[in-house]
């Protein structure tokens, strides 16, 4: 069974030959070292030099998303990476794409209007892993945000990116599952103005529904697009709360984002398309709506949460034939923790989500520089030795 088949099997709750696996983020340069692999150009570097000759250097930088083969050659070594560390899934971007480079190399401006810094993370082996960290918001009021040119949902980048991760799926003979993901409504959304900027704004329902049936809309158009060119699965990044709870009360969730949540998923079940929606945080008063609005599988279910019913053992016995689950092993489990916990973890989780189908292997998180090549592979070897259906005693 190939990649896509294993996930969508798994997705419409039926069993596949084995449970499939995905991680939204591997930031860990020990894990390339081991595999032998690098999972792709160093942004930092390349984008210190396009910094240098000023806007030219943006102008190269958005030439280069429009052309399919550099898309792809950038692809195909992250793609390879998630192979080797035995991953089903890997994303195409639809959005996020840079739209200002910051002075020196330092980072960038998304279209978001996000500040993302590049930071250095050294290992106690001496690898040095490069990510984009959140630094803040450009707007600092409304009238900024109106100011700011609104991104484009029919940028062809963005769909040339999509066909360039189905390429690079299919010279790969379907042994990865390459899926588009976008940026949704609530994270992108106060990240540009930062949390404490934002909650001002939510203070003027006018300028808070423009600004969140802005975000809908665009994304809303994406979808639509992605899903008639044959996207089977998008993720959508939208993180709604933290480990105390969410960035803001239910009743504005239901008021200015749900409905937009309905209708992007609705335009992909439309056409066969499921949605996959990440999003950090507690979620439990929120829970039931998110099913109600259709989405079909969840992710990271993080399991370092304050709120002890916050749980994926519980939520699946309520809510396991309604929703797909993705995720749940603690990041910090994976850091810090004996490789005992992470296996006896790793098989409770295939023992009780497994069978049926229904659940994707994955951590409640990502896979950080901190997590040690031992304690990634212990969680793998559990997948590979136990993952196999029919599910037995484990």
């Amino acid at each position: 069974m190939n990649a896509p088949e294993r996930v969508l099997k798994a997705v419409n709750h039926e069993e596949p030959d084995k449970v499939p696996a995905f991680e939204t983020t591997i930031t860990n340069t020990a894990l390339e070292k081991h595999y032998g692999i690098s999972s792709g150009t160093n942004l930092a570097e390349v984008y210190a030099t396009l910094s240098k000759i000023g806007k030219k250097g943006m102008e190269l930088l958005l030439k280069s998303f429009l052309n399919k083969e550099v898309v792809k050659g950038v692809m195909k070594p992250l793609y390879e990476f998630h192979h080797k560390a035995k991953l089903d899934i890997t994303l195409s971007m639809a959005s996020l794409f840079p739209r200002e480079l910051l002075e020196k190399g330092e980072g960038f401006i998304d279209e978001y209007g996000r500040i993302l810094k590049f930071e250095s993370y050294e290992d106690k082996q001496g690898n040095v892993t490069i990510i984009s960290g959140y630094r803040g918001g450009i707007f600092e009021n409304f009238e900024d945000y109106e100011a700011w040119e609104p991104p484009d949902p029919h940028w062809e980048a963005r769909y040339i990116n999509f066909e360039a991760g189905k390429e690079v799926q299919e010279e790969m003979n379907n042994i990865v599952f390459s899926i588009p993901s976008v940026g949704a409504l609530m994270e992108c959304t106060w990240e540009g103005f930062g949390l404490e900027t934002f909650s001002k704004v939510l203070r003027h329902p006018k300028q808070a529904k423009k600004v969140f049936d802005d975000r809908g809309e665009f994304t809303l158009e994406i979808v639509k697009i992605l899903a008639e060119k044959g996207a089977q699965i998008i993720v959508l990044w939208d993180d709604y709360g933290f480990k105390n709870g969410l960035f803001m009360s239910p009743r504005n969730y239901r008021t200015y984002v749900f409905p937009w949540l309905k209708r992007i998923c609705d335009a992909a079940h439309k056409h066969n398309c499921k949605i996959l929606l990440h999003s950090d945080g507690d979620l439990l008063e929120i829970f039931e709506d998110l099913i109600n609005c259709g989405i079909d599988i969840l992710n990271p279910l993080e399991p370092t949460t304050a709120n002890p019913n916050y749980d994926i053992f519980k939520l699946n016995e309520k809510y396991g034939d309604k929703l797909t689950f993705c995720g749940n092993i603690s990041p910090v489990m994976l850091a810090r923790g004996k490789i005992s916990e992470i296996e006896s973890y790793t098989k409770r989780l295939i023992r009780e989500l497994a069978p049926g189908g229904g659940y994707i292997f994955s951590s409640g998180h990502s896979i950080n520089p901190a997590i040690t090549v031992d304690r990634y592979e212990a969680m793998v070897k559990i997948r590979e030795k136990y993952g196999t259906y029919p599910i037995g005693n484990i």
